[in-house]
């Protein structure tokens, strides 16, 4: 349980579209970690443009956790669902995961104290040593580090896996950062990084086992083709000073 009194240690934010399938099998896994931990966790729930049944399944859910609560936006994308959630949290920690849990739930404890100290922000990585892919199709990964190269390139040079689905801010980082963010779909990931940097947090990698799932909702081509206009939207904002002065 939360205390009204106190933040929580861990605000877990999952952003929903058409989830109807998995949304319950998740919700149960996250239900059953966050009793098996020693901290106060929170649960936020962002349905954003559902056509299923995703906001029902989720409502419902709710009615008998009590950490567990359910947000609605009109709106679809999952850039702005995460922003969303993010700014609603209370936690002293704020991880975004993606519902299909294509890292095991049990991995954020990776994310936290005491097995990261100092970090302001700490993403998820399936190319840092360590990590581990299972079932990935060859050509999915080429592509993938296909486009990590041209964001390294252009706006994270350093940085291995930008789109792994599962990364954690400070509550104070995460304030700062998500109020700048402009860009709503899947290149949020990218973005809110490098305002993350510009600003001067700090950013670790850790290494997780992830396991493909073949009902991916990303389309290879037309998104990479999206997020690839996404990197000059990002440069054109920082050059503009949308994200404020870079820290020295």
């Amino acid at each position: 349980m939360i205390s009204s009194s106190e933040s929580p240690f861990l605000s877990i934010i999952l952003p929903v579209h058409n989830e109807e399938n998995r949304l319950p099998v998740t919700l149960e896994q996250v239900h059953q970690f966050i009793v098996s931990r020693d901290f106060s966790s929170e649960v936020l729930i962002i349905e954003n443009g559902s056509s299923d049944r995703s906001l029902e399944i989720a409502l419902d859910f709710c009615k008998n956790h009590p950490a567990f609560s359910v947000y609605h936006e009109d709106s679809r994308g999952k850039g702005l669902a995460v922003r969303s959630g993010m700014l609603k949290a209370l936690g002293q920690y704020r991880i975004f995961c993606d519902v299909d849990f294509s890292m095991p739930v049990e991995e954020i404890m990776r994310f936290l104290p005491p097995q990261q100290q100092n970090a302001d922000v700490v993403i998820g990585s399936r190319e840092a040593p360590g990590a581990v892919r299972y079932n990935e199709p060859a050509y999915r990964h080429f592509i993938g580090r296909v486009f990590n190269a041209m964001v390294r390139i252009a706006v994270l040079p350093g940085l291995q896996d930008s789109q792994c689905g599962f990364k954690l801010f400070t509550a104070r980082c995460a304030d700062d950062v998500f109020r700048k963010q402009t860009l709503n779909g899947m290149s949020f990931d990218v973005e809110v990084l490098f305002i993350a940097r510009r600003l001067g947090y700090s950013i670790v990698e850790v290494p997780v086992p992830w396991y493909f799932n073949s009902d991916s909702r990303v389309k290879l081509i037309d998104d990479s083709l999206r997020m690839a206009l996404d990197l000059l939207i990002i440069r054109r904002n920082a050059i503009r000073g949308v994200y404020g002065p870079a820290c020295r």
